[in-house]
């Protein structure tokens, strides 16, 4: 939530700091399946409220300084529950037999290569890159271009020095992202889910069929913007109901194709990675193209929508490419699942460069160290 209330006075904050739109670019599965699927509820849902947040408390305040004063309260309780609720429970539990021998972990660096290895999750991951881009791009973006089209069709006065911009389009799409997120990632897990039954190679399917879907929609509501704003909002509900349809699918890839000991290495390098090629730079990179594209114009309100118009249609060729590394995943998917499978449940071992463990025996049976331990 706290991370989307800027998008929603994006307008009033461009005017007040007098940036353009590069400068604004920079601030910024089963059971388990469906458990996730409540959990990634909040990443849609958060996104919505920010907007909504972030558009009331400056309407009620009059004052566009106030709509960031209202997380971080809220991120305080959210630490503090972190801290007095939650309780970390045992990694691979589930997975792992009773008379089956306890996982030993190996060093980071041998996790990181065994991960490079592994086909599903890299493809995974970089589709998920995309989602990403795309989400971040659209979550900065989508109201001020929305309130930049309303202004070409006359339905809204421009948002002049002095005055406060109108804050509706912020209100409504941050209403359309959390219906469209909460029916996207119930959607997804659930075609997933009966997919599985018949075809073991339902999720990353499921997933690249959500970018690939999206990403017509998406074009489609940019290019209709200037004809009908009524029309946009179909196509960007649609476009983002199927962009959603892979949040918590590509999580719960992640658990079945890594085992337990190398989940938060896993975790932690799908994070950085599809932050730091996605939502971490996309919205500067289309703030840059747009503004590079207005200084070929004269300068007016039509230059300003057209500019960033064309600098979001960058979506849907990002999207499209996301799908194909969803769709590249679902070779791999069987195999990479299968081996993770066995190697829980002891029956395969890692050999090779990528494994710094030996056996010796311990009190009459054989137990994984790491080498550094036994030369000591």
């Amino acid at each position: 939530m706290d991370r989307f209330t800027v998008a929603g006075v994006l307008p009033d904050i461009e005017q007040f700091f007098d940036i353009g739109d590069s400068s604004s670019g920079l601030i910024q599965t089963d059971q388990r399946s469906r458990m996730l699927s409540v959990f990634y509820f909040a990443i849609p849902v958060g996104s919505g409220l920010g907007y909504i947040a972030g558009s009331k408390v400056k309407d009620v305040a009059g004052d566009w300084h106030w709509a960031l004063r209202v997380t971080p309260g809220l991120g305080v309780l959210a630490v503090l529950l972190l801290f007095l609720v939650v309780r970390e429970p045992p990694r691979g539990a589930v997975e792992r037999h009773s008379d089956s021998p306890p996982l030993s972990p190996t060093s980071w660096w041998a996790d990181l290569r065994a991960l490079a290895r592994n086909p599903s999750f890299i493809l995974s991951s970089l589709g998920f890159t995309a989602v990403a881009f795309v989400t971040g791009s659209l979550a900065l973006w989508a109201p001020a271009f929305l309130l930049r089209s309303r202004v070409v069709l006359g339905e809204t006065p421009p948002c002049l020095p002095g005055d406060s911009c109108s804050s509706s389009d912020s209100l409504i799409f941050g209403l359309i992202t959390c219906v469209t997120g909460v029916l996207g990632v119930g959607l997804g897990v659930e075609v997933s889910r009966r997919l599985r039954r018949s075809n073991p190679r339902a999720d990353p399917l499921v997933c690249a069929a959500g970018l690939l879907g999206s990403a017509p929609f998406l074009f489609l509501s940019l290019a209709c913007a200037r004809g009908s704003i009524v029309a946009t909002y179909i196509f960007i509900f649609i476009g983002e109901t199927l962009l959603s349809m892979n949040w918590a699918i590509v999580a719960d890839i992640l658990l079945y194709v890594v085992i337990p000991t190398r989940r938060s290495t896993a975790e932690a390098f799908q994070i950085v990675l599809s932050h730091l090629l996605g939502d971490a730079g996309s919205p500067y990179l289309i703030g840059v193209i747009s503004d590079r594209l207005r200084r070929r114009w004269p300068p007016s309100f039509l230059s300003e929508f057209r500019a960033l118009q064309f600098s979001l249609m960058l979506c849907a060729f990002v999207g499209a490419l996301g799908g194909a590394a969803f769709l590249g995943t679902a070779l791999f998917i069987e195999g990479d699942r299968q081996r993770a499978h066995l190697h829980v449940q002891g029956l395969l071992h890692e050999t090779g460069p990528a494994d710094d463990r030996i056996v010796v025996p311990q009190r009459g049976r054989p137990t994984r160290v790491p080498v550094s331990s036994v030369l000591i």
